[in-house]
């Protein structure tokens, strides 16, 4: 089984989709690497030889900034919009969507709002004696 950059790869899946598993590398990054490999996108995780893993894993390594170093950026900027109350920080503040979506009637989860649709908290038919 594939280890990269502590995600463990799918063995059946396809090069270019299972190097998506790992936080911080899409579809086109991923193609991207392979291409710098020289791998063919379409070979499954499980043929690669550990020379091409490793290859792969020195490029990911070089130029991007994947998992636990992705999630601590994206942690530190939401932290940095808090600070400096701009409306997008006080919106991850109040736990409510950040990107202009409407809350009058999505979102309603979020907000703590659950309704119930009309009847689901009728009482039963009596019953008979």
């Amino acid at each position: 089984m594939a280890r990269i950059s502590g995600v463990n790869l799918p063995p059946k899946k396809q090069a270019h989709i299972a190097l998506t598993y790992v936080h911080g590398i899409g579809r086109s990054s991923s193609e991207e690497i392979l291409k710098q490999a020289k791998i063919d996108p379409t070979v499954r995780i499980e043929k690669l030889s550990n020379d091409q893993i490793h290859a792969i894993q020195e490029i990911i390594n070089a130029e991007y900034n994947v998992e636990g170093d992705r999630r601590k950026e994206k942690m530190l900027s939401i932290k940095r919009l808090k600070d400096i109350d701009s409306w997008r920080g006080s919106r991850h503040k109040k736990n409510l969507p950040v990107r202009g979506q409407t809350t009058r009637i999505n979102s309603r989860t979020v907000r703590g709002n659950k309704k119930r649709t009309v009847g689901s908290g009728k009482k039963g038919a009596p019953a008979a004696k």
